[in-house]
């Protein structure tokens, strides 16, 4: 079935494409990228919108994301996840809506219950002014008939955090000092108004400069694309493109699994709660709606992402590491300058396949094997994953784990919910697992297969994977010569 969903992500894919067709070519320049612009709407009729002119519009804004640029309406924004104002104009602005079932009863409870004055008598029905309406909702809770509805903009509806508002011409605005760049409203709008950008042309540019240029695939990358794509044919497939090489971020979860194990056996006896760092999105929102829990409770360890780029950078100085895996929240990770030696880029699964059909390649089937980290390691990109890596790791130091008590917080309004409990000293658990997309990275917003699809394929290619420990797996790693810390301090495993 295709969804509207699909239908936006093809059309913002396809636009990808030949951005990175162009920068392949060397020809980001004015006119080749004007001319992509009819060559994507050449009209006289629009496909999409109310005029080719419009269409046109929003095609220059996609162009702008996909080459990691700031929109038009958005011209000093940081925020990774933005809003294209010429594709967000169809949607109601009043959230309180009287119907077609409006009887026009003789008491006018609607009317009598308003204290702002937004509701007046016409000739068929009620009606609402949304100037004047204060959204308190007694309207409806005073109708008999139950016929004034709240119309929540799908946008604003799935933002855990409440980021999402909308101005005076009813464009919606992003709230970047509460924004956790999770990405669910990309995919939530009906008009495919808002989205990410993009570094597909910077990581072409490198390439293309000839630099050493690495793959890091996420832990949730395996089953993506079928049970018949491996590991190793992903990695076949990147060096084709014009990567150097691919390592599984896997490897790196193994490492920050054994990191974060000693630091909740310290906070354990100092009867101190924590939180695991792993997931952007549900940092974010410790950063930036929980700030003295971001301060207080957050492991100090870095995410699996992180310490990939900074062992291969160890390895390879001037190697420029990317990211790839289904979370929008990791572009924002990147970005983050507090924290060196992170990944230079991050890209989604979806970014890949548009990657891959700009130079006309596909997944190849392989007999070879290719495995850098354990079991748990890999399962870091499922719900519990990461809480079960660290008790693992914890048990192989024949350490007693048996009364420590777990929050997995798995979809950002859990996180929340969470986070609200732990700042108000009421949280039962010692520690929270914090995953903003539910069931983990493997239910994350780019997701490039449906869930069901994802898992029995995930299984199948898991079952192929040996069953090495995970502090055998790295103990020959050079962990003395690179930091596992957010402030870049270098401290050795217990």
């Amino acid at each position: 079935m295709i969804t509207n969903d699909n239908m936006f992500i093809s059309f913002k894919h396809k636009v990808l494409e030949h951005v990175a067709r162009l920068a392949w070519n060397d020809e980001l320049d004015e006119d080749h990228l004007d001319s992509l612009v009819y060559e994507l709407i050449p009209g006289p009729k629009p496909q999409y919108r109310c005029c080719i002119y419009k269409e046109r519009e929003v095609v220059t804004q996609r162009i702008k994301l996909a080459r990691g640029k700031n929109t038009t309406a958005n011209p000093g924004s940081n925020n990774v996840v933005q809003v294209i104002q010429a594709a967000c104009d169809q949607c109601p602005i009043s959230t309180y809506t009287v119907t077609d079932n409006c009887r026009l009863c003789l008491g006018k409870a609607c009317f009598s219950s308003c204290n702002f004055g937004a509701v007046s008598i016409g000739d068929k029905r009620s009606h609402i002014d949304p100037n004047k309406c204060r959204e308190c909702g007694k309207c409806a809770s005073a109708c008999p008939y139950g016929v004034i509805v709240h119309l929540v903009r799908p946008c604003k509806k799935v933002c855990p955090v409440g980021a999402i508002s909308f101005d005076e011409n009813g464009f919606c605005v992003i709230d970047e000092s509460k924004c956790i760049n999770c990405g669910h409203c990309i995919h939530s709008c009906p008009f495919g108004a808002i989205s990410s950008k993009t570094y597909l042309v910077q990581i072409i540019d490198a390439i293309r400069n000839g630099k050493k240029v690495i793959a890091m695939c996420a832990p949730s990358i395996e089953g993506q694309f079928g049970e018949k794509v491996s590991l190793q044919s992903i990695k076949n497939a990147l060096i084709k493109l014009g990567f150097d090489d691919m390592i599984e971020v896997g490897l790196g979860a193994d490492i920050t699994a054994a990191y974060e194990s000693a630091e909740w056996a310290e906070a354990k006896k100092e009867g101190r709660r924590m939180t695991t760092s792993c997931c952007p999105a549900f940092i974010n929102m410790l950063r930036n709606n929980f700030p003295e829990q971001y301060k207080e409770n957050m492991s100090e360890v870095v995410s699996p992402m992180c310490a990939v780029s900074r062992y291969l950078k160890h390895l390879y100085p001037e190697c420029v590491t990317v990211f790839i895996g289904p979370c929008i929240a990791k572009k924002s990770e990147t970005l983050d300058k507090s924290v060196s030696g992170n990944a230079d880029f991050a890209i989604t699964f979806g970014e890949l396949r548009v990657l891959m059909r700009s130079k006309d390649l596909e997944f190849e089937e392989t007999d070879e094997q290719y495995q850098e980290s354990s079991v748990w390691g890999k399962r870091f990109a499922s719900a519990g994953g990461v809480a079960n890596a660290v008790i693992e790791c914890m048990k192989e130091r024949g350490e007693d784990t048996t009364d420590i008590r777990l929050c997995k917080a798995t979809g950002a309004l859990e996180c929340r919910k969470a986070l609200a409990l732990l700042k108000a000293g009421k949280l039962p658990e010692d520690f929270i697992e914090g995953m903003a997309c539910p069931d983990g990275c493997v239910g994350g917003p780019s997701n490039h297969r449906a869930p069901a699809e994802i898992s029995k394929a995930r299984e199948k290619l898991l079952s192929t994977a040996d069953d090495r420990s995970i502090l055998k797996n790295i103990e020959n790693l050079p962990l003395d010569k690179f930091s596992m810390f957010r402030d870049g301090h270098i401290e050795k495993l217990p």
